[in-house]
């Protein structure tokens, strides 16, 4: 199946943007090279869907989702990529350069998954609760004395950057460095049985089980739960997960917080 139709299955996720013109330009951007699918996280502005700027694109920003929170924007992702500047901070996961997006963006949606792209807001970026929702972090190569990009100027970039293979066969895709395996990598270099991918949303519920569990067997200081929650988020996100890996592992701590519960006394849930 050509690579053009499996672009129904990517989404453009835009987090708190302040500028409704930024939103526009996105999504004009995403009408120029084929994608369609937006989705827009507790925008500032409420009449974000009237922007002037998305010229030849009114329709995409009518259809477009908006949710209160990047965990339902991307619920349904088996991949979900965050785009950050790296100088100011420590990334926690792999991190790719803009080049090498394509090929994991392609082999993510020819296995029948689907990926979430995710930008951050003109103000700040993406939050460190934000990047804990996404496996792996793409940085597009600017300037040291100009680092950061505008929303829609970004957007464009990396969806120039996958468009522009489009036309090539899977097969003769560059493959991204060694060091930096997709989740499919991964599960093939495990010889898994054929399994698709954990969803975003079926690693968060997966994520609740397990600090319940922390919880009731008095891991570590209340101080400690919000670092741990969001390190916990990151790790299953590094595992790759497949569906049925993620029932089995929700079904034992089920297991195990019955039984601590059990144990106390306290009611099971």
């Amino acid at each position: 199946m050509a690579f053009q139709s499996h672009l129904d299955r990517l989404d453009v996720v835009l987090v708190s943007p302040r500028n409704p013109l930024n939103i526009g330009a996105a999504a004009r951007a995403m009408a120029n090279f084929g994608f369609s699918r937006l989705a827009v996280v507790a925008p500032y502005e409420p009449h974000w869907r009237e922007a002037r700027s998305a010229v030849g694109a009114p329709e995409l920003l009518v259809n477009a989702r908006e949710t209160s929170t990047l965990a339902e924007a991307v619920s349904g992702s088996t991949l979900v990529i965050g785009t950050a500047t790296i100088a100011r901070r420590q990334p926690e996961q792999p991190v790719v350069q803009l080049p090498d997006l394509a090929p994991i963006v392609r082999q993510a949606l020819a296995r029948n998954g689907r990926v979430a792209l995710v930008f951050g807001s003109e103000k700040r970026g993406l939050t460190v609760e934000d990047l804990a929702h996404c496996h792996l972090l793409v940085e597009i190569p600017t300037d040291p004395r100009q680092p950061s990009m505008n929303l829609g100027q970004a957007v464009a970039v990396c969806l120039y950057e996958i468009a522009s293979r489009a036309g090539r066969p899977i097969g003769n895709s560059t493959q991204p460095p060694d060091e930096v395996p997709t989740p499919d990598d991964l599960r093939a270099n495990l010889h898994s049985p054929p399994d698709p991918p954990a969803t975003s949303s079926e690693l968060d519920r997966l994520a609740r089980i397990v600090e319940e569990t922390m919880l009731a067997a008095n891991y570590s200081p209340a101080a400690m739960r919000r670092a741990n929650r969001h390190d916990l988020h990151l790790l299953l996100r590094r595992l790759a997960l497949t569906r049925r890996d993620s029932r089995r592992i929700l079904g034992l701590f089920r297991r195990i917080l019955w039984r601590l519960h059990h144990r106390t006394g306290q009611a099971k849930n």
